[in-house]
């Protein structure tokens, strides 16, 4: 694909199609954001009175719904389109707040989980896949890789902070914010319904219709699996074939999410146990950190599709890791929030960064299937993280998670430095 020049490429991300791609992105991490961050933990707790050990299963089903099926629908997307694929995945979500509002059992509550993770899991491949479509791996990756995460980060954000306002006008009210989910569900169907539908490789329909003509319903159907068969095989052979990467890209794809996992979950803790800041002052803490990675996004986007990723994800790792480190080591106000947002600012050089860095490595064929497995490996490191983050808290000190995270930011700043000098000369990493 031909390289795109900057008017162009800010032609393609204003285009109808991924202008849809990000209203999906943002408004399925506004409806996560809303349920798992706020109205699930509370509802599931204090309201039917479930068990935490109940809303942890819960919890984590949800996540294997999101996470195991990502490359499965990658592959599915490249064949169906993306109208039919997301349009039935999203209205998976749709049903899964029906079950929620509906039903109080933990059962049917854990169910729901699974299928909202199994409703939202096409979307970063259909994303990523989207974006190198119209970008192409030399093109404007980054400025489409930061836009994609700021549509993320700004729904993941919004959606806590409305549903707040929300339920505190409504005096709690569960069923209202429900209902309002579900209308955010059928929003994201409809827009779903006007993407485009083009097939990517088209399934062989006329050979079917003709050898099944005369044949019966189970005959056809045999068929047709036996082709499925086929068109899998071809397509696992495939990625093996084409997707040429260092050993090293794996370890790095789960320990980039792996860091994540271990700060998400004794965060709060630290800062309301340890440096004893008030709730208000927190949630100013969540803006300023999150407010300056959205808007460093798009100017690291351009400048990453002008210089390349190599200097901003050393950089970004690097700062990264000195900020960690600092951050369990002081107790001024002012010094939290400087190294706060010193960790945003790395981060709006990471999260692009590193996708765009992805991107190159991905084959033109199959994108949909090689994205959605490097997208399992890199969220399984949310699984691990939160683990050996609670036994890191309990057994070893409160400072020691920061530490942790600190060191494998390190360790991904060697990992990228390694990779990118074994890269060929010229290319963009």
């Amino acid at each position: 694909m031909q390289q795109v020049t900057g008017a162009a490429a800010g032609k393609r991300l204003r285009s109808p199609f991924f202008v849809g791609l990000l209203i999906i992105l943002f408004l399925v991490e506004f409806m996560k954001g809303s349920l798992l961050v706020v109205v699930l933990p509370i509802y599931m707790k204090n309201f039917l009175g479930l068990s935490a050990h109940t809303i942890g299963i819960a919890f984590s089903l949800q996540y294997i719904g999101d996470n195991l099926f990502r490359s499965p629908f990658g592959w599915i997307g490249e064949r169906l389109g993306y109208r039919k694929t997301m349009a039935s995945a999203l209205l998976m979500t749709v049903i899964a707040v029906s079950i929620i509002a509906f039903s109080s059992g933990a059962f049917w509550l854990s169910l729901a989980c699974f299928i909202l993770g199994l409703g939202t899991s096409p979307l970063w491949p259909t994303a990523m896949t989207g974006a190198t479509e119209i970008s192409g791996p030399m093109g404007s990756n980054g400025q489409a890789m930061g836009t994609l995460e700021m549509a993320s980060l700004a729904g993941t954000g919004a959606g806590p902070i409305v549903m707040n306002f929300l339920m505190e006008r409504t005096g709690r009210n569960y069923h209202t914010a429900f209902l309002i989910l579900i209308g955010v569900g059928i929003i994201l169907v409809l827009v779903a319904l006007m993407l485009p539908s083009k097939v990517r490789i088209p399934l062989q329909t006329a050979a079917v219709s003709v050898t099944g003509a005369g044949k019966g319903f189970f005959a056809i159907m045999g068929h047709k699996l036996g082709q499925l068969r086929v068109n899998v095989k071809k397509t696992l052979h495939e990625v093996r074939t084409t997707l040429k990467v260092s050993w090293m890209v794996y370890p790095a794809l789960f320990l980039q999410s792996f860091v994540i996992g271990l700060l998400s979950p004794v965060i709060t803790l630290y800062v309301q146990n340890e440096l004893h800041i008030s709730p208000n002052m927190y949630n100013l803490l969540l803006i300023a950190g999150g407010g300056i990675t959205v808007l460093a996004l798009i100017p690291c986007g351009k400048l990453i599709d002008r210089f390349g990723t190599r200097p901003f994800l050393n950089t970004g790792f690097l700062l990264a890791a000195f900020s960690l480190s600092i951050f369990s080591m002081v107790h001024s106000l002012v010094l939290v929030f400087v190294f706060v947002c010193i960790v945003g600012i790395s981060y709006a050089m990471i999260l692009p960064g590193w996708n765009t860095f992805v991107a190159h490595l991905v084959p033109k064929g199959e994108r949909g299937t090689v994205w959605g497995f490097f997208l399992t490996l890199q969220g399984s490191g949310m699984v691990v993280g939160p683990i050996v983050s609670g036994q890191l808290w309990d057994r070893v000190g409160h400072s020691s998670p920061f530490l942790a995270s600190a060191i494998v930011m390190a360790l991904l700043f060697v990992i990228h430095f390694i990779l990118s000098r074994g890269m060929k000369t010229g290319a963009r990493a």
